[in-house]
């Protein structure tokens, strides 16, 4: 029988202090490299900090977002793949921060585990920090959460949380969208983080394993193919919205994809036509139709498509946007035009090229 007078320490019942403790050690210098101004202080505090007055805003409007990376976990803990998770951590957040117009500055990630993994967690913030790195935003804090017997053994979780902002009055949407004016496409690294509750479904469907060649890119295993990280477009777009006024809108294609995202930044009486004839889709998103039989209206509404982020652009300065996009690097497609709305937000014509 279990000896009930035997004392009972926190590390007994699969809570090891010490070890959060070294991780916050090995953490900190990722931390420390995505700093920028307003952020200088180190981790470890019972709070982030961060001066807004030093980051050079002057009347600033505070914009927060938070996400998660969805089953696209469950696909790098299975692989063993953790390096690059942290990359859509952050994209999934901050891409949603830009499109309201506003700077993202700094960030805060959540990691809950059954039995914490010093290596794991080290080379999740990895992946973080760069992220955050790639998006001028500082990474000044978080939590990490070990919890025995809330997760199976392996297994973790994996959420961020961001706060950026503008100054008063150039915030996005604009007022003025309007018939005829142009959207813009601005592409993908692939499938980002969504949807993957179907890829993983389809995966299943052909009998691959994670470290099979990817049938639509041999060259990569076909794991490490579908953990390709989302597109980070904060720096490109604040550098396009800081030098021209032809952007009224962004559209960040997540969870819903067309379907559900692009009617968010228009009024009642605008809707928006897409051309499928200019979509091209990366190899990925032929694999996922085909194997899969994924009727066109659910990949439109699952995923990208090819496009992760939708550009409304008045239509006088159209050239001029797109100009500035192209030479940002974020080589801009027209995709579809405004018109005045009957009953629907968002029409097709054409067809996607599966």
């Amino acid at each position: 029988m279990p000896d009930s007078t035997k004392p009972l320490t926190y590390a007994e019942a699969g809570v090891d202090i010490s070890r959060g403790n070294r991780l916050v050690d090995r953490i900190k210098p990722l931390a420390r490299a995505s700093r920028r101004p307003g952020a200088d202080a180190e981790l470890g505090g019972f709070g982030g900090l961060f001066d807004l007055k030093a980051a050079g805003f002057i009347d600033p409007i505070l914009v927060a977002a938070n996400d998660g990376v969805g089953t696209k976990l469950k696909i790098a803990i299975e692989c063993g793949i953790y390096d690059t998770i942290g990359v859509d951590l952050v994209a999934m957040c901050v891409n949603d921060i830009v499109v309201q117009g506003a700077e993202p500055l700094f960030f805060l990630d959540y990691f809950a585990a059954g039995k914490l993994d010093e290596d794991v967690a080290t080379a999740v913030v990895k992946g973080i920090a760069e992220g955050c790195s790639q998006s001028g935003c500082a990474l000044i804090g978080g939590e990490t959460a070990e919890m025995p017997g809330l997760y199976a053994s392996g297994d973790f979780d994996l959420a961020g949380f961001a706060v950026g902002a503008a100054e008063r009055g150039n915030l996005l949407p604009k007022p003025g969208l309007k018939p005829g004016d142009a959207v813009l496409g601005l592409p993908s690294s692939g499938l980002h983080s969504n949807g993957f509750s179907l890829v993983r479904r389809v995966v299943e469907r052909a009998g691959l394993a994670w470290d099979a060649p990817a049938p639509f890119d041999p060259s990569q295993s076909l794991g490490t193919a579908l953990l390709t990280p989302t597109r980070l477009y904060v720096k490109p777009l604040l550098h396009v919205l800081s030098t021209t006024r032809g952007v009224l809108a962004l559209a960040h294609i997540t969870g819903g994809g067309y379907t559900d995202n692009l009617p968010r930044v228009l009024g009642s009486d605008i809707a928006v036509s897409l051309d499928l004839g200019a979509f091209a889709p990366p190899p990925v998103m032929f694999w996922l139709a085909a194997t899969g039989n994924i009727a066109e209206e659910e990949m439109l509404r699952t995923y990208n498509c090819g496009f992760g982020m939708a550009v409304f652009v008045d239509a006088p300065r159209e050239d001029e946007v797109r100009t500035a996009l192209a030479l940002a690097g974020l080589s801009p497609t027209l995709i579809g035009r405004l018109f005045a709305r009957d009953n629907r937000s968002v029409v097709t014509r054409g067809r996607l090229p599966f």
